[in-house]
């Protein structure tokens, strides 16, 4: 019997389906050797040798897999087609202690042709792929197990740095210091409601919106309402006529296939989910043999799924919505190896099994592939402009409208709104022809102020990350994930805010460690690690390059650096113990918690609960609030613990 061995169960599983009782197929539960956990485990004067050790919990799985490896015919290595399954594989035949030399097999879909494919054509490890997660490894352990400590010593016990969550972390305390530093400006919009006049009372006629652009041929920037008044009092007294009508088509083109960051802003953005659950439930799909491989930063298609693709929407949509020839899409990322494909289904019969989470993100995936195959849509835009003439001044005021001649890929979408510039939804207008006279039915001053950059949230923040060449498709939920473990950020209606904990640690970096949270400096290390990946670069001189002047500055900083402060949170409540001083909330290693402004002086301290409003406990009607479990997993429960013991990991609908 021939063993092949992959990463997890679901995996195995579908597999096993495949293959039929010839082999064996075991799963190792993830990796099953890393760095040990409570020491360095690089040599760094022995070259950065990495000290692997096989973990309490993985002995059992690797004791199977070195029996049945004596058992079997031949061995295939059948990991994930990356550098962390590449890594898999090569800890697998280092430990299984085999005569036999393995094989290893690459699919980017776990469907019968292309297991079969892989068969027919195994190759061996990549090294140059187990050399850069290697690489990645050490470096993530050199600057978090060297920099920590730095950081328990001089802000509070118990944090920790990172490469890349560092950096995430920067984006999102200066994005909070913009908001913070930025002063709004006053301007005022005047918007009127015209009426096709047709002489005499016509309370039927047509009517539409118009937004006022120019005065006397120039563009019109009103700042406060003495403006405003002036400008409405001279609108009154004018007459109104249809002065330009201008149409054009416009194709909308379909957007490329799923990368994974397109996914996962997607999903963010229409299905309101985190990254890292899109990568769960995008996990399962892909070892269910649903869809290709999910950690990709590529937009290429096979070709065989592009053809098979197009014959689909031929059959079931029409002609009209098959382009001449094959969408083709390049790929924008300058890391992503074009052996690897889109996110796609690997099959085009919609699978009606599916449902929940599981159906929600395969639809997406599916409409994706299928659209950016399909015809542009085709859009008539109109802008109609109306002259307001008085004795003193011609004005002009703009009205957009849109109707949709095509719907192409836009079919599996139903009805897409057009939005302009302003994200205001276009209307279709009323039919009206150059020199209609109008009649003013409403005039209405808006004032208005400029808005702060909004707040990242997930889909905005993995965009703006891929956009600095920062981390990779396998990297975006993971760090997301830690700085809110970790109480660095938290997210609010979707929108992340930094803690004080996470600006207090960010400005101690940012003084002292300016340099490795510098987001070229972060892409450069990025593209190095791909550059060992493709061969052009090696470990050794990428981590020496990196860590004599960071532990170099580590030691001055160590000598020179003062112990930062955290700042707390007033409640504007009296400390209930001993009464000088005031309940403050703090933060630490499991989320926020209520104290005294006086400690160490006085002790007492509380939980801090977030009440969920709108919900009562459906046990015993008290308040539902919102805790963290002590590995920082949030959940909700009744204030009324341990009293009354309901819980719930989903957060309750509102009532009422």
């Amino acid at each position: 019997m021939d063993l092949i061995i992959v990463e997890s169960p679901t995996k195995a599983n579908t597999l096993g389906r495949f293959l039929g009782g010839d082999f064996m197929v075991l799963a190792t539960m993830g990796h099953i050797r890393d760095l040990p956990e409570k020491k360095l485990g690089v040599d760094v004067e022995a070259d950065f040798e990495p000290e692997y050790v096989v973990s309490a919990k993985k002995k059992e799985t690797v004791d199977r897999i070195k029996k049945s490896s004596k058992e079997a015919g031949k061995i295939y290595l059948a990991t994930d087609p990356d550098r962390e399954g590449e890594a898999i594989a090569y800890h697998v035949a280092s430990v299984m202690g085999s005569k036999l030399k393995p094989s290893r097999i690459t699919f980017h879909e776990i469907t019968k042709h292309a297991i079969d494919e892989a068969m027919a054509h195994p190759g061996e490890i990549n090294m140059n792929l187990v050399e850069a997660q290697t690489a990645r490894r050490i470096l993530d352990r050199l600057v978090g197990y060297k920099l920590s400590p730095l950081l328990w010593k001089k802000i509070r016990r118990g944090l920790s740095a990172g490469r890349v969550q560092s950096v995430t972390v920067r984006l999102i305390v200066e994005r909070e210091k913009e908001i913070e530093k930025f002063v709004p400006i006053e301007y005022w919009e005047v918007e009127t409601l015209l009426q096709k006049f047709l002489g005499g009372e016509m309370p039927d006629a047509p009517k539409f919106l118009a937004k006022l652009a120019k005065k006397n041929g120039q563009k019109l920037e009103i700042r406060n309402q003495t403006e405003a008044d002036g400008i409405v009092a001279d609108l009154q007294k004018a007459g109104y006529e249809i002065f330009n009508i201008e149409k054009k088509e416009v194709k909308r083109n379909p957007y490329p296939p799923f990368t994974t960051s397109m996914m996962q802003q997607a999903a963010s953005n229409r299905l309101g989910w985190s990254s890292k659950k899109t990568m769960q439930v995008a996990q399962g799909l892909y070892e269910e043999g649903l869809i290709t491989y999910h950690r990709t930063d590529s937009t290429n298609l096979a070709e065989e799924a592009v053809m098979g693709c197009r014959d689909y929407i031929g059959s079931n949509f029409g002609s009209e919505y098959l382009p001449e020839g094959p969408r083709f899409y390049k790929t924008k990322s300058r890391s992503a190896q074009e052996a690897h494909e889109a996110i796609r289904p690997t099959e085009l019969e919609k699978k009606d099994f599916l449902a929940g989470d599981a159906k929600k993100l395969y639809d997406l995936i599916w409409n994706r592939f299928v659209a950016c195959q399909m015809n542009p849509a085709i859009v008539e835009s109109t802008v109609v402009t109306t002259q307001a003439v008085n004795e003193n001044n011609i004005y002009l005021l703009e009205t957009r409208g849109a109707i949709e001649k095509f719907n192409g890929w836009r079919v599996l979408y139903g009805q897409v709104e057009e939005i302009d510039e302003e994200g205001d939804k276009i209307e279709r207008l009323p039919e009206v022809n150059i020199g209609d006279e109008l009649k003013l039915l409403e005039l209405k001053p808006m004032q208005k102020f400029t808005l702060p950059p909004p707040r990242f949230n997930e889909a905005s923040l993995i965009k703006t990350l891929e956009e600095l060449g920062i981390g990779r498709p396998s990297t975006y939920a993971p760090t997301i994930s830690t700085i809110q473990e970790r109480n660095y950020v938290e997210k609010q209606n979707k929108a992340f805010f930094p803690t004080p904990l996470g600006v207090a640690v960010n400005d101690f970096l940012m003084e002292y460690f300016a340099d490795v949270l510098d987001f070229q400096f972060t892409a450069k290390m990025e593209d190095n690690l791909d550059a060992i990946a493709g061969g052009t670069l090696k470990r050794v001189p990428v981590l020496a390059e990196f860590y004599y002047p960071f532990i170099k500055k580590l030691e001055g900083v160590d000598r020179v650096a003062q112990r930062v402060a955290v700042q707390t949170e007033a409640t504007g409540e009296s400390c209930p113990k001993c009464q000088q001083g005031s309940v403050v909330i703090r933060v630490g290693r499991f989320g926020k918690f209520l104290s005294c402004s006086r400690f160490p002086e006085c002790d007492w301290r509380a939980p801090f609960v977030q009440k969920v409003e709108g919900f009562k406990c459906p046990k015993c009607g008290g308040d539902v609030v919102y805790k963290k479990t002590k590995k920082g997993k949030g959940f909700y429960g009744c204030v009324n613990y341990p009293k009354c013991d309901f819980a719930s990991w989903r957060k309750p609908a509102k009532q009422g």
